[in-house]
């Protein structure tokens, strides 16, 4: 079979490379001139399986007006006139009761848990190397209210049987001993050491490369304008450079995916997140994160990334603009010179942002579509890179004929159909 994936972030890539490996013709389009140039570029670097959950769930919206109101907040919302911004955030609030919040944790669990396995065999299958680690997760409470109401989320953890450790000072400092300067900061944490971290971007671009060399043909700096649809089938995809048609069509186009399907008559509830990143080089290797730490009152990441820190954070809700606000880097900066003041240089820190996918309920779009030939695998949040092996393999499998080997229910377009 011939297979177009559009897009070329690390969902396209992994799925085009899973993809021809199970004997497929695989061409990828994107607009840009290499692979993992957006939202994949300069993440917060986490591959976290135990990190999974919907960002709607008990007491969210009480908490969001506290964090509009913070000075380093981490939610923004920019007003403006956004239908599609307003029935997002009406289907996200009704996402936010106990019910629904541990529905869809078991959906996202189930996929990121697959994922992680999936990348542990493609690691050892190419030697990929990426900056990674495998020293785990620490989320760090500043807050004895922050760390008592760990309860429901370690209940979650134990009922899926996800490796976590709740630890006081001392323990966070074993695992993080450039935390033992700023002791008097924080008064716990909850480890996850079955996550990972690594450079989304290098892993993107080098499995790009292991793709091309397994006859995936790469058509950089090619603009998608629509699908072309034949009844109940899409027929092709009209580009700039021309029509393409192929035997299926793979739509991994991030927040841009939803887009592109109103063409066709297709809706999904994705929404563009915008997420910001600094990037700093590390001074002193002593004061810098072993692996990844998450500050809890702000919502930020802060990522040991080879002889880098990569800090990213904050939820802007503003559309598909991608200004970059200096508020955003003051918040990224104070978070990492206020844990690890001694790590890095933030004065010659790459500042960033990129669009997250997000779907109300936290759960990505993985699957076929009530089109036929047309598949779609978007709205990972931000859980991209942390669900991108997994979400690769699953495509591979529908897409060959073949029965996934994780259970699909709750993750496909027909969940919104219900």
């Amino acid at each position: 079979m011939h297979v177009i994936v559009l897009g070329s972030g690390v969902i396209g890539v992994a799925a085009a490379y899973q993809l021809a490996g199970a004997g497929h013709q695989v061409t990828v389009v994107d607009r840009q001139p290499a692979a993992g140039l957006e939202t994949s570029y300069a993440n917060a670097g986490e591959v976290s399986p135990g990190y999974s959950a919907p960002w709607a769930g008990p007491g969210v919206p009480l908490k969001a007006i506290k964090w509009l109101l913070m000075q380093h907040r981490p939610l923004v919302i920019r007003p403006q006139l956004d239908m599609a911004l307003i029935r997002w955030g009406l289907a996200m609030l009704r996402n936010c009761t106990a019910a629904r919040y541990e529905l869809n944790k078991s959906r996202m669990v189930r996929l990121a848990e697959y994922s992680r396995d999936c990348l542990r065999e493609l690691r050892e299958e190419t030697g990929i190397r990426y900056d990674e680690r495998m020293q785990g997760t620490l989320q760090l409470f500043r807050t004895r209210k922050q760390l008592d109401g760990t309860a429901a989320d370690v209940a979650i953890l134990q009922r899926y049987g996800v490796p976590h450790q709740l630890l006081d000072v001392a323990g966070c400092i074993t695992h993080e001993p450039a935390l033992a300067r700023v002791r008097h900061k924080f008064v716990g944490g909850l480890r996850l050491p079955g996550d990972e971290t690594g450079d989304c971007f290098k892993f993107t671009q080098n499995l790009a490369a292991l793709a091309a060399q397994r006859g995936v043909r790469f058509r950089h700096g090619v603009t998608i304008k629509h699908l072309l649809r034949d009844g109940a089938q899409i027929g092709g995809v009209v580009t700039d450079a021309g029509t393409l048609t192929a035997d299926a069509i793979l739509v991994a186009l991030g927040s841009y995916s939803p887009l592109l399907l109103r063409t066709v008559g297709l809706r999904i509830p994705v929404y563009p997140v915008k997420g910001y990143s600094i990037t700093v080089p590390i001074t002193e290797t002593a004061g810098a994160p072993e692996s990844t730490v998450m500050d809890e009152t702000h919502k930020v990441a802060v990522t040991r990334l080879g002889e880098r820190i990569r800090v990213g954070g904050t939820a802007e809700l503003a559309g598909y603009t991608q200004v970059l606000h200096d508020a955003r880097r003051r918040t990224l900066e104070h978070v990492v010179t206020d844990l690890f003041p001694h790590g890095g240089d933030t004065a010659r820190a790459e500042f960033w942002c990129g669009l997250r996918p997000m779907t109300p309920d936290g759960t990505p779009i993985v699957g076929a579509t009530p089109l036929r030939r047309l598949y779609l695998a978007t709205g990972h949040g931000t859980l991209g890179w942390t669900m991108a092996a997994g979400t690769a393999r699953v495509m591979a499998d529908l897409i060959s004929g073949r029965p996934p080997e994780i259970d699909l229910d709750g993750l496909t377009i027909e969940r919104y159909a219900r």
